[in-house]
C-alpha cells in the first residue's frame, strides 16, 4: 500500500527567550525526540499518552502548524518544510482541535462548512454537493441553517469535522477531539470517526482515552517525545509494564478479557473492544 504519511527522524524544540533584570535567558525544551514512522494510506492509527508525551506536538507537525526543528515529514510526497505547499498539504491532511470552537468561523452551519472548500477556490455548485454531503456524513442535516453557537459540545465537533470533510482530506487527524466532550459526545464522535475510517480515509487519532485507541488499526504510545510502543490494539495492549511505567493503564475490556482468561474462558487475543468483548461472551457456549 502507498503511505500517506512519512516522517523521518522528527525533531522539534519549543524556545522560550526571556529578558530578566538585564539577563537573556534562553530556554529549549525537546518536545519530540527523534520519532520516524510511516502511516499507510487508509489506516486508523491512535496515538495515546500522557500530557507532556509530545503526541498534540506531533499533531501539529503533521498539520503544518508547527515545522519539524530536526528531520522532515512528507504528507503524500510534499515536505510540510516547503512553504509554496502548506495549504495543499493542509487539503491533504485536515485538522479536527479538541475545542470546536476554535474552528467554527461563522454565525451559519453550512456557511461554516463550506469555508474551507470558498478559500480552496472550489466551484460553488461543488461547494454545495459537499456541503449538503458532509452535514449528512455526521447527522447532522437539520441543523444546515442553524447558528453553531446555540449547539452543544458534540454537536459543534461534529459541525468542525462535517468543514473539514467537506475539503475532500484523503487523511484526517483528529487532535483530542473528544477531550471537552460528555460521554455520548464522546461516543457520536467517535462513531463518526470509525465511519470515516471505514470509507477508506487514513484517520489519526490524538487521545488520551485508551478505549478510543482500541478502537484503532494501530497505536502508537509515546512517552517524553519518543514512541514508546508501536502496533496492533492486541499486541500494544499486553505491554502492561511498559504502559504502567508510563502512568497508562490498559483498556477496560483488555483488562476483562484477561480476567475471563484466568478462568478458564477463551477469549480471543484479538479483543480489545467493549463491542468485541460483548460480541464473544454473547456468542461463547
Amino acid at each position: 500500500m502507498t503511505n500517506i504519511v512519512e516522517i523521518e527522524n522528527l525533531v522539534f524544540e519549543y524556545i522560550r527567550e526571556e529578558n530578566h533584570e538585564g539577563e537573556h535567558h534562553r530556554e529549549v525544551e525537546k518536545a519530540i525526540d527523534d520519532v520516524s514512522f510511516v502511516v499507510e494510506k487508509g489506516t486508523f492509527l491512535a496515538i495515546i499518552g500522557k500530557n507532556g508525551s509530545g503526541k498534540s506536538t506531533l499533531a501539529k507537525n503533521l498539520n503544518g502548524l508547527l515545522l519539524p526543528t530536526d528531520g522532515r515529514i512528507l504528507i503524500a510526497g510534499m515536505d510540510t518544510r516547503d512553504d509554496e505547499l502548506v495549504w495543499k498539504v493542509r487539503q491533504t491532511a485536515g485538522m479536527v482541535f479538541q475545542n470546536p470552537d476554535n474552528q467554527l468561523v461563522s454565525s451559519i452551519v453550512e456557511d461554516d462548512i463550506a469555508f474551507g472548500p470558498e478559500n480552496l477556490g472550489v466551484p460553488r455548485e461543488e461547494i454545495r454537493r459537499r456541503v449538503d454531503e458532509s452535514i449528512e456524513a455526521v447527522g447532522m442535516t437539520e441543523y444546515l441553517l442553524g447558528a453553531p453557537h446555540q449547539l452543544s459540545g458534540g454537536q459543534k465537533q461534529r459541525i468542525a469535522i462535517a468543514g473539514v470533510l467537506a475539503m475532500k482530506p484523503d487523511c484526517i487527524i483528529f487532535d483530542e477531539p473528544t477531550a471537552m466532550l460528555d460521554p455520548q459526545g464522546r461516543a457520536d464522535v467517535m462513531e463518526i470517526i470509525k465511519e470515516l475510517s471505514k470509507e477508506g480515509i487514513t484517520i489519526i487519532l490524538i487521545t488520551h482515552f485508551m478505549e478510543e485507541a482500541a478502537e484503532a488499526d494501530r497505536v502508537i504510545i509515546m512517552d517524553d517525545g519518543k514512541i514508546l510502543l508501536d502496533g496492533r490494539p492486541s499486541i500494544v495492549f499486553k505491554e502492561e509494564e511498559v504502559l504502567k511505567d508510563a502512568n497508562m493503564e490498559i483498556p477496560m475490556a483488555v483488562d476483562m478479557a484477561k480476567r475471563l482468561r484466568k478462568r478458564g474462558i477463551p477469549v480471543p487475543d484479538f479483543v480489545t473492544t467493549e463491542e468485541e468483548l460483548v460480541d464473544f461472551i454473547c456468542q461463547y457456549k
